[in-house]
Order: structure tokens, then sequence, then C-alpha cells
């Protein structure tokens, strides 16, 4: 026996199937053009927004390790834009600030150091201890992972460079015209920067000034954090890249450090 709600649900049915096939396919264009949008809006994030990085190197360990990879924020601390105005979410690079930067004397190289000196402060260090404006700065998260004693290092400025291997030729001439009663000046548009591991990293101490139009932004996170030697940077034959690829390939998850996942970078 057909029933009355037996020919209701019926033509409820009907309806629904011949919904689902009026709803119109979408055209080739139409997938293109989608998928155009996102690749644009992708670029536009990672080219503006925000770019990721690995650490190569030693010098801010224990805060950033070798292997860790990170998400830079390139654009708080990039020069205001007229045009954009208060929707940019601007601020100055400020004192213990830690920054991407583009190094100032190796093309091409991207480096991470903390800031100690912004322009006008005066900066010494005495016994491996940084001094700023005549004060000494509380610094927890530094490491000395050397134990040894180097005077220009850990005496600087006051120490000459000559005969360092590490500083950079250029930097005792550019050094000398912003000493004053034995402390370096930052000059205006740059940055004095350090690494945190003070005894191995080689930083402004070395190689000079950080100028403000080198830097790329601030990280913000650990998004993932590979067990890697301290030296594969060095390792740039396709040979070795394909062969760390497969080492991270087959040790993925015993080679993660899944502990330093999403932490904040301060």
């Amino acid at each position: 026996m057909i029933t009355k709600t037996s020919l209701q649900e019926d033509r409820l049915f009907v309806k629904t199937k011949a919904k689902k096939a009026e709803k119109k396919k979408e055209s080739l264009s139409e997938s293109i053009a989608g998928i155009a949008a996102v690749l644009v809006s992708g670029l536009f994030i990672i080219t503006f927004i925000i770019q990721a990085f690995e650490i190569p190197s030693e010098s801010m360990v224990q805060t950033l390790l070798v292997g860790d990879h990170v998400f830079v924020d390139r654009l708080s601390p990039t020069a205001k834009a007229g045009y954009v105005g208060p929707f940019v979410p601007y601020r100055e690079i400020r004192h213990g600030d830690i920054i991407v930067f583009l190094h100032p004397k190796e093309p091409g190289m991207y480096v991470v150091k903390r800031i100690i000196g912004i322009p006008g402060d005066r900066i010494h260090l005495r016994d491996g201890k940084v001094y700023r404006n005549g004060e000494a700065l509380n610094e927890p998260y530094v490491i000395h992972s050397a134990g040894d004693v180097a005077p220009y290092r850990d005496q600087f400025p006051s120490v000459s460079p000559e005969g360092n291997i590490n500083v950079n030729p250029e930097w005792p001439l550019v050094m000398r015209e912003h000493i004053k009663n034995a402390e370096l000046v930052v000059p205006p548009d740059s940055f004095f920067g350090m690494g945190d591991n003070r005894d191995v990293s080689l930083d402004s101490r070395f190689w000079g000034f950080i100028p403000k139009e080198n830097v790329i932004g601030r990280p913000l996170f650990i998004y993932w954090s590979f067990d890697t030697p301290k030296d594969q940077y060095e390792h740039t034959s396709m040979g070795e890249r394909v062969g760390f690829l497969f080492h991270v390939i087959g040790h993925f998850f015993d080679g993660t450090r899944w502990s330093r996942m999403f932490h904040l970078v301060h």
C-alpha cells in the first residue's frame, strides 16, 4: 500500500536528486583560476609576510639549535610603507630582539643574531661581559661553550684585532671611526648583533654593524627541528645534499626533535 507520506518522500527525493543534477560543474578555466589564486596568495605570504629559514650554525645555541626550522616575520621589522600606513604591524627593532638578516660582508648569506646595540648605544665587553651605556647586561640566554680566553673577543673593543683571522679586513678601519672613550658607538641606521653562544659566535665584533636595510625579519617560532650535524651547511655539492635528504627521510621520526616544535623564539 502506498501512503501519502511515501509519495511525499518520493517527491522530496526526486527534487533533491534534480537539484544535484542541476549543479553546474566547474570549468577548466575556473579550476585554473582557483589554483592560480591560491599560488599567488601563497607567494605573497612567503614574500612579504613570513618566510621559512633553517638555522645553520651553533652561534645561537641554546636559543636556536643547528637544524631548527623557523618561520620569520618579514613584515613588522621592515620600514613603514606610506601607502599602507597604520595597517602594517610595524615596530622598531629593540634591544634583545633576535633577527634574521643578510650578512653585511658575505652576499647572499642569511645570519641570525640577537640585537645588543641600537643607534646611539655605547658597547664594550669586559672579561666577556657585555656593557651597554655603562651598565652590565643581564643575559640569562648566553652560554660560554668554549670556556677559553680570547682577549679581542672578550675585551672588545679595547684589544686590537690585529692578527685575528676571524676579523673582516675592513672592520678595524671602520671600528676606529666609531670608538669613543674605549666604547663602540653604534651609528644611525645600524645595529650591533651578537650570538647567544658567545665563545663561538662570529658576530658584529668580527665583521661590523648590521645595516638596517639588511634586516629580513624576526623569527617567530620553530615549526620543525631535525638533529643536524653542525657542519652540514658546508656540504654544498648536489651529491651531499641529496644524501642528507635521504638521511632525513630515513630518520624523520627518530631524528626530529619533537620537544622543540612550536616553541616561540625569544
